[in-house]
This record gives C-alpha cells, structure tokens and sequence, in this order.
C-alpha cells in the first residue's frame, strides 16, 4: 500500500526548485514528519514553466498556471502524492482529480518595499526606478506615484534582491511572507499598508495539493487551518469571478473576525488610471458568496469595462 493510506510508508512531495518553493515544502515535510512520526517524506523538485521563461511578465507569458502544471502532472501520473504551493500562484481550476485538500495558517498577507536607499514608498524620488513582476503591483503602483518608472522584473527572491544590490533599481517591490520565510526580513523598509496597497488574493498563504483521495485528506488533516481556510474562500472566489489568473490587475484581501469574514477587493486597469474598489462583509459561513458579491458589484461599478478593455469578458 501507499504511505496515504498506511501508518508507515513514504509519501512524496512534488515542488518548484526556488529557494522559496524548496523552503516552503521543507516545511511541510516537518510537519508531516511530526504528525506522523512513522511516515517517510521525500521531496520531489521541479523546475516548472514559469521558473523558465523569465524574460516575460507573467501576464503575456501565460500566467500563474506555469507555475503548478508540472507539479499536477508528477501527482496525476503517480510520481508525487502531494505538492505544496503559494496559493497565489494557484488557478481558479484544478485539473479533474485534483483538490486542495489542506490549507496552512496563513502568514504576513503584506507587499514589502525593498529598497537600500529609500525608507518607503512615499519617499522615492520623482523617477525613481522600480522592479516587480506583478502586474497587480504595477496597477497599484501606477495609480498611487505615475510619476515612478516601473519595469518587469522576474526570477526568484535571490536574483530579485541581487539585481536591486546591482544598482538595476531604486526599489522592488516583493511579498512579506516571501521574506521572511527565507530569513530577509531586515530587507523589509516598509509593509505596505493593505488599506492603501490591497494584497494579492492568498498572499501569504500555503496550500497543499493531492489527489482527490479520502486517506490523503486524513493525513494532511493535522495541517489543515480552518480560519484561513475560510479566508481564502472569500479571496479565491472573488478572484475567480475576475478571470483568477495574474493577467488581470485583480486584488483580494479578508480579515476573520469571529465570525464574521471583512473582504477588500479593487480591479485596476494595467495602466492605474481605472481603479474600483469596495468591500463586503458577511458571515464566515458565507465566505465564498461574499467573494462572488463582491466581484460582481466591482463589475457592476466599472470592473467590466476595465476587463473588456483588456479582451476579457466578465
């Protein structure tokens, strides 16, 4: 039998090479490890699509699925019984026979200003050069300072934070939880405030991916966080209704308060000069529907005709 439905066994994890990616499957393999003392884990690395084309933005390369197909495909095929993502770089759409079936205590859901000369966003000079790959990042940038010059900038956290101590850029813009996971967190000048500067949906958060398979969902259950799971239902659903992939300037950010989920979404044009934003609050039970109202009333306001703009139809 398969370490899934065995007390002992091996169980295999499917990743991205990234130091990020390695990190974040090292850490679930503790704490499978501790969970399951019995249990033997082994990582499965990969270097998927997205890991290989850096000389594109995400958005015209063919968005965040690069990042998660090859890692669907090794657990499809038998290769891999799980593997761990940031949820943010996670479709809408599994593939038939896939589930997320454990999400992790969320962390830091926060955009970080890095920079070694300037101490926020507010005190870049007029021109100031600034490096992200997200084009979430990059509409929000736009609206709040036009007067900055923004260009793409890809690879993994180490090649970011060289290319910024190279001279290439004034600042960069990466995730909090990204940092930290990683031991930058003194590169960090300022976490930019999610009121102002609206998050990715499920940034910060780790999800695990299987098969549809009941001993699986067992065996991860001991990982599994409840309160994140429901905001990211909230944050999921909202982006899904958008079109859900990085090609679309889509932001989502919950608070669980008790009982009650807070949801703060905006859908900007790539260029910042359209923005909509609200927000929407409802009962923790109902977080997905609050997502879909939520998308739906951006639409209503003028989220569509920013989509339509870009050739999506919402």
């Amino acid at each position: 039998m398969t370490a899934a439905g065995t007390g002992a066994g091996v169980l295999r994890i499917a990743t991205r090479r990234s130091p990020l990616a390695m990190w974040q499957a090292e850490h679930v393999a503790e704490r499978l490890r501790t969970a399951h003392p019995a249990l033997g884990v082994e990582l499965l690395p990969m270097t998927t699509q997205g890991d290989r084309e850096l000389s594109r933005s995400l958005a015209t390369s063919g968005g965040k699925g690069l990042f998660v197909k090859e890692l669907e495909l090794a657990m499809l095929e038998g290769r891999a019984d799980i593997a761990v993502h940031s949820m943010k770089d996670v479709p809408a759409q599994l593939p038939d026979g896939l589930a997320l079936t454990a999400i992790l205590a969320a962390e830091n859901p926060r955009d970080a200003f890095v920079s070694n000369r300037h101490d926020g966003l507010d005190a870049l000079p007029r021109g100031a050069r600034v490096g992200t790959a997200s084009l979430r990042r990059q509409s929000q940038l736009k609206a709040l300072r036009p007067d900055l010059v923004i260009e793409v900038l890809r690879g993994n956290v180490n090649t970011r934070l060289k290319r910024l101590d190279d001279g290439d850029f004034d600042a960069i813009l990466l995730a909090c939880a990204g940092l930290e996971r990683l031991g930058f967190h003194d590169r960090i000048r300022e976490a930019l405030d999610p009121a102002t500067f609206v998050p990715a949906c499920a940034q910060g958060i780790i999800g695990i991916e299987s098969r549809d398979d009941e001993a699986l969902r067992a065996r991860l259950a001991p990982l599994h966080d409840g309160p994140t799971a429901i905001r990211l239902a909230a944050e999921r659903a909202f982006s899904a209704r958008l079109g859900g992939a990085c090609t679309v300037p889509v932001a989502g950010h919950a608070r669980l308060d008790g009982d009650r989920i807070h949801l703060d979404g905006l859908v900007a044009s790539p260029d910042g000069l359209s923005l909509v934003r609200d927000q929407c609050a409802a009962s923790a039970a109902d977080a997905a529907d609050c997502g879909r109202g939520l998308a739906e009333t951006l639409l209503e306001r003028g989220a569509r005709a920013i989509l339509a703009d870009m050739g999506i139809e919402a």
